[in-house]
């Protein structure tokens, strides 16, 4: 963008809708350089880097199924998101177990500081997560 001054203030070299001397502050003024043709600007809307690579209903699933944990873990741990005990239940590595015994052991494993019953958790994680994709990185080609 270009904008000239004169004494007047500051104008371009484009017709000014208020003269200097109807308008006692000085004002600025845009001009299109030359050669150039302005286009109305269309918001256009790109998927995202993260969804192009990962299907986005995949990501829905696996967001709803972490707040999902968040919600009973609060339950069972009877205490607010932030006071949870740091454990990780991750996802991923419960889809690479080769069964569902192995993946309740892991997080019985995980819960063992729980003094709440845990089976019914352990039970309802394993069918939500029963068919879901693994969200591994991609390989950068």
């Amino acid at each position: 963008m270009h904008f000239t001054t004169s004494a007047g203030g500051l104008r371009s070299s484009m017709a000014a809708v208020t003269s200097p001397e109807t308008s006692p502050q000085p004002r600025v003024y845009f001009q299109t350089p030359a050669g150039t043709t302005e286009e109305p600007e269309t918001p256009v809307r790109k998927q995202g880097r993260v969804t192009v690579k990962y299907d986005r209903k995949e990501l829905r699933k696996r967001l709803n199924l972490e707040e999902w944990i968040i919600d009973q873990l609060t339950e069972l741990y009877d205490c607010e998101e932030e006071a949870i005990p740091e454990l990780e239940i991750d996802v991923d590595e419960l889809l690479d177990m080769p069964s569902d015994v192995e993946r309740a052991a892991r997080v019985k494993d995980l819960l063992v500081d729980c003094f709440k019953p845990t089976e019914d958790f352990v039970s309802e994680l394993l069918d939500k997560i029963r068919g879901m994709q693994k969200l591994s990185t991609p390989q950068k080609k």
